[in-house]
């Protein structure tokens, strides 16, 4: 495995060569997260260089994030996401078991249960539950005006005029802000605005910072375009500054993305005075804000600080992200964006480079829940995830005996739950003690953050499916 022989397919200096030849090792599984590598004595000496080239190339990887080094205890595979940036990973001739390593030993197995379709409470699925999924109609609207509606589609980039309004409209109505509709791009959901955006506005090597935890942390687009993420420490109001500061005096960050309402994973809301406070300060430092509001219709409780970032924004910092898809399901694909008129503009001449703009119809459906739908549904929704969230933690604590914490959900679709173990042979003896009862969970560090803890969307419970 470490001979001179193996550097030779790789050219340049043999720092260079031995850098690529680690992350070649990486890349295919060879090395694995977490593990460890041979001493710098040993690898100059099978390698027959001096130990300087390979200090100089275990450094390059180490400030990449590939590699980290433990004074006293050695050099290892990063076993996180934290500020890894390895240019691009997108590398179709990679084989297949790569990714099959990058999944934990539980991953692989709950994995291994859906496809054999066996009868579980999953917990882990972080989508709308099929039973809550409205039944929408199209308008009245004949397959000639579709057609014609289509055909026109390459001149409607930035979205169907009537969707925007309407878009408008909602927002004044469950906010009280006043939008542009000319500010507002139609996007095949969240997931495309990001792509969007790390493409438009970011270069590689950049560093943008999240919260953590954070499923912001579990997208593969970042690592992708070769972004650098940095995780910024929360409470139960949000991101704390002091974590924040920190974090832009030593990574020099260019953006943040952040999750505000009803936190993914962690379920908390931010307080207003927090969210004018990260505004100000990144203002003030020249910082772009990217705000993913995916949940915050779906409030348990009147009193909740549930106005965006956005509402407080009156110097274009702040790029606002709308959905769809935890509302009416994933499959009619639609969100929103709302930003400056030149941003939309460049972001959606880079999409019609790439897919040649959004289909009509899954637009009039939108359209057609805003209009006549939200209001009601969303009640709906609240009333239903609010039972389950309770029956959830009814079960949570006779389960565990009152051994877990948890913040109570105030909405949204997800719990956080703490769980009593300090070892990771602790954390999977227990999650193998859930699974064998029939329940899958969304394991912490998934999200960024340490062993421990697991996310659990109430939306699926259903205590006929627990063993």
């Amino acid at each position: 495995m470490w001979n001179r022989q193996k550097l030779i397919p790789f050219g340049g200096s043999l720092f260079t060569q031995l850098s690529s030849l680690i992350e070649q090792y990486i890349e295919q599984g060879v090395l694995i997260s977490g593990e460890r590598l041979p001493s710098e004595r040993d690898l100059a000496k099978n390698l027959q260089m001096n130990r300087s080239t390979v200090v100089h190339a275990l450094d390059i990887l180490t400030e990449r994030g590939l590699l980290v080094r433990r004074q006293g205890s050695g050099t290892f595979v990063n076993d996180q996401k934290w500020g890894v940036q390895a240019c691009s990973t997108i590398n179709w001739r990679l084989p297949a078991h790569f990714y099959q390593n990058k999944k934990s030993f539980y991953q692989q197995k709950v994995e291994q249960i859906r496809l054999q379709q066996h009868i579980v409470c999953d917990l882990a699925n972080g989508d709308l539950p099929t039973k809550m999924i409205p039944k929408l109609l199209l308008p009245d609207i004949s397959s000639h005006e579709l057609i014609m509606h289509e055909k026109n589609s390459d001149k409607l980039q930035l979205g169907l005029p009537s969707l925007k309004q309407q878009i408008a409209q909602s927002m004044q109505t469950w906010f009280g802000m006043t939008i542009d509709p000319d500010e507002i791009l139609i996007t095949s959901g969240t997931q495309q605005s990001l792509f969007l955006i790390s493409q438009g506005l970011l270069k590689p090597g950049d560093a943008i910072g999240i919260e953590s935890p954070s499923y912001f942390y579990s997208l593969p687009l970042f690592q992708a375009a070769g972004l650098r993420l940095y995780g910024i420490e929360c409470d139960n109001q949000g991101i704390k500054i002091e974590s924040l500061q920190n974090a832009v005096s030593q990574h020099n960050i260019k953006w943040l993305f952040l999750n505000p309402i009803f936190q993914n994973p962690t379920g908390f809301v931010m307080s207003d005075e927090r969210k004018q406070a990260v505004l100000a300060f990144c203002r003030s430092h020249c910082i772009g804000m990217v705000e993913d509001d995916a949940y915050s219709g779906l409030a348990f409780s009147d009193n909740l600080p549930l106005s965006p970032i956005k509402k407080f924004d009156r110097d274009n910092q702040v790029i606002y992200l709308g959905s769809l898809s935890k509302y009416i399901g994933r499959n009619i694909r639609i969100g929103w964006m709302i930003a400056p008129r030149e941003i939309i503009q460049n972001l959606a001449e880079i999409r019609q480079h790439i897919d040649s703009g959004l289909s009509i119809l899954p637009q009039l459906l939108a359209q057609e829940y805003l209009k006549n739908h939200q209001l009601t549904h969303q009640k709906f929704l609240r009333e239903k995830l609010q039972i389950k969230a309770n029956q959830l933690i009814n079960w949570l604590d006779n389960y565990f005996s009152g051994a877990v914490t948890y913040q109570k959900p105030l909405g949204g679709f997800h719990l956080y739950v703490h769980l009593p173990v300090t070892t990771l042979q602790q954390e999977t003896v227990l999650l193998n003690q859930l699974l064998s009862n029939g329940i899958i969970v969304a394991q912490g560090t998934d999200f960024g953050d340490k062993r421990g803890t697991i996310r659990l969307s109430y939306g699926h419970f259903n205590v006929d499916l627990i063993a």
